[in-house]
């Protein structure tokens, strides 16, 4: 069974910068197309970011288009989400998972962004 670890979320000022990482173990990924998700207080979780298992096509929700930018590693069966000029709205605890998700989700990483 894999298991998906979130990290580099944290506190950052409006504006500022994180990048998340997400890390698989169980399971390479290599073969999957891979994505971020985010969930907010009393919201539902939403996409946030794709990338294709060769890293030849991306896409992105709008509200985070030209902000953040995903990647991966398939030798370090890693992905990550560098995310700059945040915004309050992007409060939210991110997760990974495969694009759709399928597999079980991990326990996320929380990103405060003050104003």
């Amino acid at each position: 069974q894999v298991q998906l670890v979130e990290s580099g979320g944290g506190l950052v000022q409006a504006g500022g910068s994180l990048r998340l990482s997400c890390a698989a173990s169980g399971r390479t990924f290599t073969n999957y197309a891979m994505a971020w998700w985010r969930q907010a207080p009393g919201k539902e979780r939403e996409f946030v970011a794709g990338i294709t298992w060769n890293s030849g096509s991306t896409r992105y929700a709008d509200s985070v288009k030209g902000r953040f930018t995903i990647s991966r590693d398939n030798a370090k069966n890693t992905v990550s989400l560098q995310m700059n000029s945040l915004k309050p709205e992007d409060t939210a605890v991110y997760y990974c998972n495969r694009d759709p998700p399928t597999w079980l989700w991990g326990q996320g990483t929380q990103v405060t962004v003050s104003s």
